[in-house]
């Protein structure tokens, strides 16, 4: 499911973050980056860069004095994932893997300034993750905080100066101290030649405990200043067997979309209990949702490249042109113009509301584990979170869990 988003396209992003008020010390500019914690990142980023289409871009290991970890940069559009795995038994990365697989660590953000970022979030009622650290060198300086958040998560304040400014890592420059380019793998090239299209994060989804959403929504109405964009409960996100409620948190300026999700009541088990019995019963990143400006153009690379997606019933398509195109037309929206049959074809979603449509889909389990997987949503006016898809995907979501032994 896929909230709302009003962020420009993501040459802009950084921009229009620039104009806020610079007073403000939890005025976020963008997602920095999202790092993982895998264990193995050279294999990791092989797969993203095959399966998905991203660039490997630079790399942080022994041979460029990282003695405890190795990290590598992926990069397709404004997004940014950083890879990383432990090189000792001691190293916290080793000690998550084995709990919860491969999975996200940290959703990091471009501040002004770190340092009173975190100090704020603190003050705030957050508790603290790591404390401001400054690396300088000839290139220029990162300051790097973190707050924890729910379960094994933390976010990260970064601010950067220098060659290692944001727009200037955006336009290829070196991502942060010890990163140095990775030797061009020929998968580069093919990537360049057959583009998936995945533009920016268009937002990041939390599973946490039954009975929790609210306290993890207090969190970042209180810590991050964050405000409630959209709230559904199991009326809304249901089917006969399984539920669950989310309320979608939002950063000031809207850049920002963090939903919670909890379990429901069913006589089944949820998607989201599936998450955190597989995740050592830990909150955690249910799934990303990367945005695309063509959503039948990346999902047939996607699909051409071997990427598992849900499978949605026929029936689906029987009702969907008619609710879809009958909302349009009472807003004074044109139809989806988008190919029907393609779209049936490539098994792609599509809802509407007052403010346009948007197209969606969403991968299966992305590890052995069912825990973390990717949306990929295309956004045409629609701000909504594809509230007429929730039936369909739930039953679709339930079918896989079936398969699994999970139901």
């Amino acid at each position: 499911m896929s909230t709302a988003s009003t962020r420009p396209p993501s040459s802009a992003t950084s921009a229009a973050a620039m104009n806020g008020p610079q007073t403000d010390p939890l005025q976020l500019i963008d997602v920095d980056h999202v790092r993982f914690y895998v264990g193995n990142a050279r294999q990791a980023a092989i797969f993203y860069a095959y399966a998905f289409g991203f660039q490997i871009e630079q790399v942080c290991d022994l041979t460029t004095g990282s003695r405890d970890e190795a990290s590598w940069l992926l990069t397709q559009g404004n997004i940014r994932f950083v890879l990383t795995s432990a090189l000792s038994k001691d190293h916290a990365a080793a000690r998550e893997v084995a709990l919860y697989g491969d999975g996200v660590k940290d959703v990091a953000f471009t501040v002004f300034d770190a340092a009173k970022a975190w100090e704020r979030a603190i003050k705030n009622g957050g508790t603290s993750a790591q404390e401001p650290v400054t690396v300088t060198d000839d290139k220029g300086s990162i300051t790097t905080a973190s707050i924890k958040t729910y379960g094994r998560c933390v976010h990260s304040f970064v601010s950067r100066s220098g060659g290692y400014d944001l727009v200037k890592v955006k336009q290829g420059g070196v991502f942060a101290p010890r990163f140095k380019r990775a030797d061009a793998p020929l998968i580069n090239e093919h990537n360049r030649a057959n583009p998936c299209g995945l533009k920016y994060v268009d937002h990041l989804v939390g599973n946490v405990e039954m009975g929790k959403m609210n306290h993890w929504v207090a969190f970042y109405e209180n810590v991050l200043e964050f405000t409630m964009f959209k709230h559904f409960d199991d009326k809304d996100i249901s089917t006969e067997y399984s539920a669950l409620m989310s309320k979608v948190m939002a950063s000031g300026n809207n850049l920002i979309k963090m939903p919670i999700n909890e379990p429901a009541d069913g006589k089944k088990k949820s998607q989201v209990q599936e998450y955190l019995d597989w995740h050592d019963n830990a909150p955690g990143v249910q799934h990303l949702a990367l945005r695309t400006d063509d959503e039948l153009h990346s999902i047939a690379e996607l699909r051409r490249r071997g990427v598992d997606f849900l499978t949605l019933p026929d029936a689906y398509y029987e009702k969907v042109w008619e609710r879809v195109n009958t909302m349009l037309t009472q807003h004074g929206h044109a139809a989806v113009r988008e190919d029907h049959k393609r779209v049936r074809d490539l098994g792609i979603l599509v809802d509407a509301d007052d403010e346009g449509y948007l197209l969606q889909l969403f991968t299966r389990p992305l590890q052995d584990r069912p825990t973390l997987f990717f949306e990929i949503i295309c956004r045409r006016g629609s701000q909504s979170f594809g509230k007429g898809n929730f039936k369909a995907l739930f039953e679709a979501l339930e079918n896989e869990q079936e398969r699994r032994g999970n139901l």
